[in-house]
């Protein structure tokens, strides 16, 4: 028996700001960008969008192509990240798709501009997911040296240096352990 083979995407969503008056004073750029999705994104509308938008760039065959083989495994509002399923023959539609996706999609319509970036593509859902804790907390702590470095005057804490530290074997732990089994990637 043939064994089905799938990509799971990784998608970030960006929020651009248009005009520097919209953003609060303090609030560094990268945390405007990946700022919180509105209450009214759910899994129906993402998926009808790309669906859509698919239909739009590549006709009947991409409506047929994605039917039954398009599903969201993990979707969250908070960090504005969500991982696709879809066959592997097919993951490239989908991923031309979300980069022609220029609003986020609400049940009522409209929705505000935003950009759809893939960040990884991956043969197995657990890396898929290991990448968007790995980003997430990358973000916490660059958010946390941003608001320490705009509080604290120019020079560094000696404090802050134990928890650094602390951050930086963490990240390295989980780089040796990618290391390690370089093929277990994609099945």
């Amino acid at each position: 028996m043939v064994r089905i083979k799938e990509r799971y995407i990784l998608v970030n969503i960006l929020y651009p700001s248009d005009a520097p008056k919209e953003q609060p004073f303090n609030v560094p750029d990268f945390v405007v960008l990946h700022q919180p999705t509105t209450g009214q994104f759910n899994f129906q509308s993402l998926l009808k969008a790309i669906k859509a938008e698919v239909a739009t760039l590549f006709g009947d065959y991409g409506s047929g192509a994605l039917e039954g083989n398009l599903s969201i495994k993990y979707l969250s509002t908070a960090t504005s990240t969500f991982i696709l399923r879809v066959k592997r023959e097919h993951y490239r539609m989908v991923w031309a798709a979300l980069t022609f996706m220029n609003r986020v999609p609400v049940r009522n319509g409209g929705g505000k501009p935003c950009i759809f970036r893939v960040v990884k593509i991956s043969g197995t859902i657990r890396k898929a997911e290991e990448e968007a804790v790995r980003q997430a907390r990358q973000l916490v702590l660059a958010a946390k040296d941003a608001v320490a470095a705009s509080t604290s005057g120019a020079l560094p804490q000696f404090s802050d240096a134990k928890a650094h530290a602390e951050d930086a074997v963490m990240l390295d732990a989980s780089d040796v352990s990618d290391e390690e089994n370089p093929n277990e990637e994609d099945g």
